[in-house]
């Protein structure tokens, strides 16, 4: 009887290991095939991935090339040609990073609204960098100034040698590297040099009180016309403009050629003084009369 119920025992068992093993491998057939399945949904999703990074790489260098031709053909300024083209290619690499991560199967809105958060969070730290670029665009588009201008903003003046992102680099006359927001250089006053071909000098001449003004004029006015850089039209303009303490005051406006206008400026103060001299008409200086009491 024993052996019998043994017997019996011994057989069930087996017979349940046999159930057993059959239904891990039932479930192991599974596992394999949803693992095979995942590996080539995986598969397609990394080889679409590649192929659109491939072929957008393609197209931001196509585009970044005809960008470059047709900003030559317009023969835009260096430092504006090389920042829209960090511009351009920039953008165009975030676009192709989203259709990336959009063909692996990431959720592209919950991307974009991380992103949307981290950029809000990085623009309230850089609040002062964002209106300096968006300032640096508004230059690049109304062009108040260009590379190699001469002028006079935020109390500094000097040559500009670039247009960067953020700052705008000038150089003084004495050789003085000055960057400048462009923040604000966009929304402040900016006094250009440059952009007119001719430029009006002002001469300021004080005489002693006794010296014939018509004497005066017309010898100023002899010594506009042997300049030839100094532009008969208009006309150079001369008129008695003050009467001082001491000196009887004269004005000279003559219109010269932006390039030349600190050369006549120079040249004709020592002509002034030469020619004053050879005429006898003297300059003169501050006195005080002192009366002695008796």
């Amino acid at each position: 009887m024993k052996q019998l119920l043994i017997l019996e025992a011994s057989e069930s068992l087996e017979k349940t290991s046999q159930f057993v093993a059959a239904a891990q491998n039932g479930q192991l057939e599974k596992v394999i095939e949803q693992t095979i399945r995942a590996g080539i949904e995986a598969g397609k999703s990394i080889l679409l991935a590649l192929v659109i990074f491939l072929v957008g790489r393609f197209l931001i260098g196509l585009i970044n090339k005809l960008a470059a031709r047709m900003m030559e053909r317009k023969h835009l300024d260096a430092s504006i040609q090389s920042f829209l083209k960090s511009f351009i290619n920039i953008l165009l690499t975030i676009l192709l990073l989203i259709s990336v991560v959009s063909a692996l199967g990431v959720n592209t809105t919950s991307f974009a609204a991380l992103l949307a958060s981290a950029g809000v969070a990085v623009g309230m730290a850089l609040s002062g960098n964002l209106q300096n670029l968006a300032g640096g665009i508004i230059i690049l588009l109304f062009k108040p100034y260009k590379v190699g201008d001469y002028v006079d903003a935020q109390g500094v003046s000097g040559t500009v040698k670039e247009i960067q992102i953020f700052h705008t680099i000038l150089q003084t006359v004495d050789h003085k590297v000055i960057y400048v927001p462009n923040g604000a250089l966009s929304s402040g006053s900016v006094v250009n040099y440059s952009l007119s071909e001719d430029r009006r000098i002002e001469w300021s001449i004080g005489v002693e009180y006794g010296t014939d003004a018509e004497k005066v004029k017309s010898t100023l006015l002899s010594i506009a016309s042997a300049d030839g850089r100094i532009l008969q039209d208009p006309a150079p303009f001369i008129a008695l403009s003050g009467l001082g303490e001491s000196s009887v005051d004269f004005v000279l406006r003559a219109w010269v050629k932006n390039a030349d206008y600190w050369d006549v400026y120079f040249d004709l103060n020592r002509q002034i003084y030469e020619v004053f001299g050879q005429k006898g008409i003297s300059f003169p200086f501050p006195q005080m009369v002192v009366h002695q009491a008796k």
